[in-house]
């Protein structure tokens, strides 16, 4: 009785420590909640160099700095070094999380989970954006608005555009200061460069580097698929720029003085594609506030765009060689065009945009020079214009060849604006512009639901066209515009102009001629 007992124990024990045995072979690769075995994602941000951070108080180390980085340090670890601690309180698994590896033993039907995607790990360690966040400060930025910071800047720069996603960051509740600086491309996809802070660059022409182009200030060059945002200010300093006696109205009696002359755009983009702008507040440009020069694909929305109304030369927005742009819900007030459209543009749609006071929204100038300019498939719609010289504009130089055509303004109230609609192809900056045969072609365009008052100053509505160049396929519809003040309605002025009036203007635009004149569109010098 005894013998067997003892025979009995010894098969529970030796059964015991098979179940044990075939249990952790099963639990090898066992994937627990926020942790797997395996050797974990390597950090994207690895190949960047490491941020500026004093010695006393050394930042955190991320997967990628504590990597060894000599041949006798890069041995493999042993399996117990290779495993990343178990967290504390793991956060709940997502699916891809919780997935087995085709190495792990099968779940059990109400485990079951989808198809792992090619990386089951998206937000893994290394994968957050959170961990490609490149601060200035980091790098040595001061931002006390003193500290020249444009070695950090550029740093800073370098490091984020060898990363994909990364975002370098301007913090909030300080000032930078950085001299004229091209961030060039090309880089990883997804840049973000986040202005939280003030950015702004050296206070008038006495502090600018003479090494410095005295044309523009930050350029964004050769980007795809980067973003401009934040919830801080871009500030200009242009007060001193726009004092020069050679600008518009700054000379005696208003006149201008000879001299250089050249002040810097804030913000370009040059060459570059898939663009967003969205959230800043920029003011106080020396010259235009923000232009895009040969790009493609560009959103731009949320804006607030500010600077005197006699600061000269301010466009709020400026584009050309520009092509698929969309301006959205943004606030413009300035000394110049709200919104200006050179050459080379195509597919701009412009909606839900406030300006004023300044020059109002400008297709031109077009043709200076001789030159050939193409613009066609522009909208504006849903927009105010207020206290401003000009409404909707299309301005072309005499001499020019091309075509504006396909344009569209829509749903549009106008409150005390001199030129509500103007077309002018005699634009001229002095009074030396000599008259010639030659001119842009403008060809549909339509003008409804335009409405509201006018600068007693100016006609309302004004159509001057060339001479040999008729503006034709004019249409308006619901076009009523009321003097500010007083009671006398101005009449429209036409000169060379062809259209339909599909309903009675206010006032009547009884000058506006009926059919075509010959059709230009068919000569070469005038197709695009």
């Amino acid at each position: 009785m005894e013998f067997n007992r003892t025979l009995i124990v010894v098969a529970w024990i030796t059964a015991t420590l098979l179940v044990q045995n075939r249990s952790n072979v099963h639990g090898r690769y066992h994937f627990h909640k926020g942790q797997r075995t395996q050797k974990p994602a390597e950090d994207p941000c690895s190949d960047a160099p490491p941020p500026y951070s004093p010695p006393e108080e050394p930042a955190p180390s991320s997967p990628a700095e504590s990597a060894p980085s000599s041949p006798a340090e890069s041995a493999p670890p042993s399996p117990a070094e290779s495993a990343p601690p178990i967290p504390a309180e793991p956060a709940p698994s997502t699916p891809a999380e919780s997935a087995p590896s085709a190495e792990s033993a099968h779940p059990s039907p109400a485990e079951s989970a989808p198809s792992v995607p090619a990386d089951p790990y998206p937000d893994g360690p290394g994968n957050s954006t959170a961990d490609c966040v490149f601060d200035v400060t980091d790098f040595g930025a001061v931002g006390d608005g003193c500290a020249d910071d444009t070695a950090a800047f550029r740093a800073a720069w370098k490091a984020a555009c060898a990363v994909e996603s990364a975002t370098l960051l301007v913090p909030s509740d300080r000032c930078f200061k950085i001299t004229s600086t091209i961030f060039t491309g090309p880089c990883e996809l997804g840049l973000v460069f986040k202005v939280d802070g003030t950015l702004m660059p050296p206070d008038g022409p006495e502090s600018w580097l003479k090494t410095d182009s005295p044309r523009q200030w930050l350029v964004f060059y050769r980007l795809d698929q980067m973003t401009l945002t934040g919830s801080g200010t871009i500030e200009g300093n242009g007060q001193k720029w726009w004092e020069l006696p050679c600008k518009p109205h700054r000379g005696p009696n208003g006149s201008t003085l000879p001299g250089p002359c050249d002040s810097p755009a804030l913000i370009r983009f040059f060459m570059s594609t898939n663009l967003a702008v969205n959230g800043l507040r920029i003011q106080n440009s020396p010259q235009f506030h923000i232009k895009f020069d040969g790009c493609e694909d560009v959103l731009i929305q949320k804006l607030s765009i500010s600077s005197p109304k006699l600061s000269p030369n301010t466009d709020g927005i400026h584009i050309q060689d520009t092509k698929g742009v969309g301006i959205y819900n943004s606030i413009i007030s300035n000394g110049d065009d709200c919104i200006s459209i050179g050459p080379g543009c195509t597919n701009v749609d412009i909606e839900g945009v406030t300006c004023g006071p300044g020059h109002g929204i400008s297709i031109g100038s077009l043709g200076v020079h001789n030159s050939k300019a193409c613009v066609s498939n522009i909208t504006v719609r849903n927009a105010m214009i207020r206290e401003s010289d000009n409404g909707v504009r299309i301005k072309t130089w005499q001499g020019g060849s091309g075509s504006v055509s396909d344009i569209s303004f829509e749903n549009i109230q106008m409150e005390n604006v001199r030129n509500c609609i103007i077309v002018d192809q005699y634009y001229c900056l002095t009074k030396d512009c000599l008259n010639q045969t030659s001119a842009v072609f403008v060809n549909q365009v339509l003008y409804k639901n335009i409405k509201g008052t006018y600068d007693m100053r100016n006609t309302p509505i004004h159509f001057a066209c060339s001479d040999t160049v008729a503006c034709t396929n004019i249409t308006m519809s619901e076009v009523e515009l009321l003097p500010h003040e007083g009671e006398l309605v101005e009449d429209p002025f036409c000169w060379n102009a062809f259209g339909v009036q599909k309903t009675l203007t206010i006032p009547p635009i009884d000058c506006l001629q009926e059919g075509e004149p010959q059709n230009v569109a068919e000569t070469p010098e005038y197709s695009c």
